[in-house]
């Protein structure tokens, strides 16, 4: 099994930043994709970014792109969120994800990829 847990959410004013955190301990694959995903009230879980194992290779939802930055330590099997220039629109409650699979990068985006789930972290953007 695989564990996730994400860090790193709150409060803050729109334009400023979070750096949100997931870390994965437990059974470990030899290349999986992480991802990002946030659902708001009332609303279905959306793509936010994704990575392979590398780092080479990013995807971004077209809301966050030029904002938000994914990355990842695998010496730590730690995956970050970057987000910069919140804004209010950007209040959710985000998840990381884990594909053990390491499927290529037009399945990233489809929540149906990911086998693992972190139990979300909430981030509210004030006006």
């Amino acid at each position: 099994q695989v564990q996730l847990v994400e860090s790193g959410g709150g409060l803050v004013q729109a334009g400023g930043s979070l750096r949100l955190s997931c870390a994965a301990s437990g059974r470990t694959f030899s290349s999986y994709v992480m991802g990002w995903f946030r659902q708001a009230p009332g609303k279905e879980r959306e793509f936010v970014a994704a990575i392979n194992w590398s780092g080479g290779s990013t995807s971004y939802a077209d809301s966050v792109k030029g904002r938000f930055t994914i990355s990842r330590d695998n010496a730590k099997n730690t995956v970050y969120l970057q987000m910069n220039s919140l804004k209010p629109e950007d209040t959710a409650v985000y998840y990381c994800a884990l594909d053990r699979g390491g499927s290529t990068i037009r399945r990233w985006s489809s929540r149906g990829t990911y086998d693992y789930w972190g139990q979300g972290t909430q981030v509210t953007v004030s006006s």
